[in-house]
């Protein structure tokens, strides 16, 4: 007997309000362990109000978010991350002065006993554990001492998502990762979403670029003016079609699996 594939996340009918503004409206769509989908929609589409509500930025005013099949209660952000969510946006939310392992323990600093009663930073654990999580990742920084601020966009990128993987993270959303990044580093970063796939991490991207999108996701979520007006399996669209669910053109409702 085949075992059914199940979501890692479902959203059912979510409904998000400010005031008199419905900025999500009745959105469902689901994400499967190692599975890329591209969250796609103009300005103002909703993409990052609904994203927000399923990292705890959030909350929503009606519908269900379902994460390993148990409904869940997305408070705040911390809620996300100890189930496994992690959110990486544009800013990335790095320590420019501190080194590249000193941020991807930031907030979690491993400690150690010094003079057997000193709690002290444990620097050569956190060496030796980040090298292992960008190993595994296939990310190379010639340095893992050397502050944020030295490094370039697409280096950045990697240590933030490092960072996610290393604590656990089971589900990535990913805001514009290949924003102001030269091609060469985009290059990398579309690298690196197939490998955290492969490694069965389930990730959203939100990006104008779509041709960063196509070269890396299973299925594409189009969202206009709030509500989801398209769902399409990459490999069977194009972005003509693409573009004209963004900007307008026929309602399409096509979830194929």
């Amino acid at each position: 007997m085949i075992e059914e594939r199940k979501p890692i996340l479902e959203v059912k009918n979510i409904v998000k309000r400010f005031g008199g503004l419905v900025a999500v409206n009745g959105v469902s769509m689901e994400v499967y362990p190692g599975e890329v989908v591209g969250l796609l929609g103009d300005n103002g589409a909703g993409k990052s109000t609904l994203i927000k509500v399923v990292s705890g930025v959030y909350h929503q005013d009606e519908g269900q978010v379902f994460f390993k099949g148990q409904e869940v209660k997305i408070n705040n952000p911390m809620d996300a991350i100890n189930l496994g969510i992690e959110t990486i946006y544009q800013d990335l939310a790095l320590a420019e002065n501190l080194n590249v392992y000193s941020n991807i323990f930031l907030g979690r600093e491993k400690l150690k006993k010094a003079l057997g009663c000193i709690d002290v930073l444990d620097h050569k654990y956190m060496l030796t554990e980040s090298k292992k999580v960008l190993d595994r990742l296939g990310i190379e920084i010639p340095s893992l001492k050397n502050r944020i601020k030295m490094l370039s966009g697409g280096q950045r990128q990697s240590v933030a998502i490092s960072r996610s993987i290393f604590w656990n993270a089971k589900f990535l959303i990913m805001d514009e990762p290949t924003a102001a990044l030269g091609v060469a580093e985009q290059r990398k970063v579309l690298d690196l979403v197939r490998t955290l796939s492969a490694q069965g991490v389930a990730v959203i991207i939100i990006s104008h670029q779509l041709y960063d999108v196509f070269q890396v996701a299973h299925r594409l979520v189009i969202l206009r003016r709030g509500e989801k007006v398209g769902e399409l399996m990459t490999r069977e669209t194009n972005p003509d079609e693409v573009v004209s669910l963004i900007v307008g053109a026929e309602l399409v409702e096509n979830s194929k699996k």
